[in-house]
């Protein structure tokens, strides 16, 4: 950690009293931030002064951890398909499983994905896996260039080497990578990034539409009521479509199947390459980390693969009636959890952007009782508990409205990203609670590699 330790200190530093932390500099960060899209709704996306740093060796872990963790996300995919009692474990709804069942035409689930991440001095823990739809690779880019026109970070680089990563162009070649294993044959294709117009999320399709086109692909980016499947092409506004970034995700779909129906038609029919699978749902459920710390599934994992899932994966349950495993003894889980609210967590098996997360150190004996009586009486499956995990805790210079940058206590959430099950970079969000989401309030940072030099 001293490289990285040495590298905040270079950087608050080189913060300069009448420059960098007056509120004239926060305005005009600002104001470039909104000129570049950068906004989640009408949200700025940043509101700190430094990226976060790794040295080699944290990536150099994490790239480990979390590809396997990904491996082992296809393969509880795959092994969905043939044992209901994985689907079972992930409380796959039988909605789900009529999207599961459908054959795409090709294997891989995730063609992205990513990890919530906290690396520590001597612990890497993941909380959960976006094995679906993940957002934010296009902002991580962007607010990466913005970072790069900042004089600091040219003083900066006298004494560190210092990279950020890119994610929009390796993210193309994992979705040309995904329609050549379709069988698609077009050169180039043409991708629709599909997601309902009202999105807050929608700046960044126009993000990625534009860096694609750059490159020579044509893209498109529209909503799923625009598209027309004609029985063996998909379409938008008369242009057929060969590949869908499909940024819409499976519960919108399920809720509104008749804006979707040309989108789940054209799927169905492999008229169209479409990523993520929708298969990629069994791994993307909360409940996929019970699967990975549940002996009853060991069987589907090597031995390396799962003592590596057991170092950096929380225990997790399903919220259920019964007994199950911990640390070697047989529990009642209901009671455990009841007695144990200083050590768990409880959240949806479906949820994104910390909805209905309740952390139970946070949080009275009556709030927790509350919340587990809630989590029993929804549906079966609904929500799991998950052991308590180490949380990363830094500084950073966050800009205070009207009164410039303060050096400020935040939570990091260092994310991976993984695109075709590699590792491509970073999603990096902060946060003052003990939740590090953009949905519910948290801030994003540029995630940059440093060296010394």
């Amino acid at each position: 950690m001293s490289t990285v330790s040495d590298a905040i200190d270079c950087w608050h530093g080189l913060l300069r009293p009448d420059v960098e932390l007056t509120p004239k500099f926060a305005e005009q960060f600002t104001a470039d931030l909104r000129a570049s899209h950068l906004f989640f709704g009408h949200r700025i996306s940043c509101s700190f002064l430094r990226p976060f740093f790794l040295d080699a060796d944290q990536v150099a872990l994490v790239r480990r951890v979390s590809e396997t963790i990904a491996r082992m996300g296809e393969t509880v995919a795959h092994a969905g398909l043939e044992r209901p009692d994985v689907d079972d474990a992930v409380a796959l709804t039988d909605d789900e499983k009529s999207l599961v069942s459908i054959d795409p035409g090709y294997t891989r689930a995730s063609t992205a994905s990513r990890l919530d991440s906290f690396i520590l001095p001597d612990s890497l823990q993941f909380a959960e896996y976006n094995a679906e739809s993940p957002a934010g690779l296009g902002y991580t880019d962007t607010l990466a260039a913005e970072f790069e026109r900042l004089e600091i970070l040219k003083r900066f680089r006298d004494r560190f080497d210092a990279r950020p990563f890119s994610l929009m162009t390796p993210m193309l070649d994992a979705l040309m990578a995904s329609y050549k294993d379709f069988g698609g044959t077009a050169a180039p294709p043409t991708i629709a990034i599909v997601d309902f117009r009202e999105v807050p999320t929608w700046p960044e399709f126009e993000m990625l539409q534009a860096h694609f086109r750059s490159l020579g692909v044509p893209t498109i980016v529209c909503d799923p009521r625009e598209l027309e499947f004609s029985g063996d092409a998909l379409s938008h506004d008369g242009t057929k479509i060969d590949l869908v970034y499909r940024r819409v995700l499976i519960n919108d779909i399920l809720s509104r199947p008749d804006d979707c129906k040309a989108l789940t038609d054209a799927y169905a029919a492999r008229a169209v390459c479409v990523a993520n699978t929708f298969r990629c749902k069994i791994p993307h459920k909360k409940a996929f980390f019970a699967v990975l710390t549940d002996d009853r599934f060991a069987d589907l994992f090597d031995a390396a693969d799962l003592r590596v899932a057991r170092t950096h994966v929380p225990w997790t349950r399903l919220v259920v009636e019964g007994s199950t495993h911990r640390d070697d003894a047989d529990i009642d889980l209901v009671p455990h959890i009841r007695a144990n609210r200083q050590t768990l967590v409880m959240k949806p098996n479906d949820e994104y952007g910390g909805t209905g997360v309740t952390l139970g150190w946070e949080c009275s004996e009556a709030q927790w009782d509350h919340a587990l009586e809630r989590a029993l009486g929804g549906a079966l499956g609904a929500w799991v508990v998950q052991e308590k995990i180490h949380v990363r805790r830094e500084a950073f210079p966050k800009f205070e409205p009207g009164r410039g940058a303060k050096i400020s206590d935040m939570l990091v959430d260092c994310a991976p990203y993984l695109f075709r099950g590699k590792l491509a970079g970073f999603l990096t969000r902060l946060s003052a609670t003990g939740l590090a989401n953009v949905t519910s309030g948290g801030g994003q940072v540029p995630s940059f590699v440093v060296k010394a030099r």
